[in-house]
């Protein structure tokens, strides 16, 4: 049974960037968005104009929390062979009513990739919570899109964290 890490956030948090389950490398590590080829820290630091991807772990996640940016992942445990979402199996879900409930400056949600928006929205019409929210193409490196595609959705946040 794999389970998820901590959320990163602060009463801040005018953004949830919402993940499925950290992949292997990331459960090796355990950081979020491990896995050297995953583009999560580079989008973020492109959306925040800072250059927190060639920071240290605890100094990307400081960066995100600066600007107002929270973490956390819709699964809280499953079972999975590999770091594909298609393989996620026996999905218990974090409790999303409960970390929203303690972010009173919370804005909007994101999710990243499919299978995160799929398990997470499902949850948010479970406790009828009524945040916008952004489906976002995911950074994995699974996810073959090019770069600029990817930053072109991701780009939206920045209205977010603005504001």
């Amino acid at each position: 049974m794999l389970r998820c890490f901590a959320p990163v956030t602060n009463i801040n948090s005018r953004l949830l960037i919402l993940g499925s389950l950290p992949g292997v490398a990331s459960l090796e590590k355990a950081q979020y968005y491990g896995h050297p080829r995953n583009q999560f820290w580079r989008l973020m630091s492109d959306i925040i104009g800072e250059d927190i991807e060639s920071a240290a772990y605890p100094e990307r996640l400081e960066g995100l929390l600066r600007h107002h940016i929270g973490l956390w992942d819709v699964i809280g445990t499953a079972k999975r062979q590999g770091s594909l979402d298609s393989n996620i199996k026996e999905v218990s879900p974090n409790p999303l009513g409960d970390l929203i409930g303690k972010l009173p400056n919370l804005k909007a949600l994101a999710f990243n990739g499919q299978k995160a928006a799929q398990l997470g929205i499902k949850e948010l019409q479970k406790i009828g919570a009524k945040l916008p929210y952004y489906i976002l193409p995911s950074s994995s490196p699974a996810h073959a899109v090019a770069y600029d595609v990817k930053k072109a959705a991701w780009i939206k946040l920045q209205e977010i964290i603005s504001n």
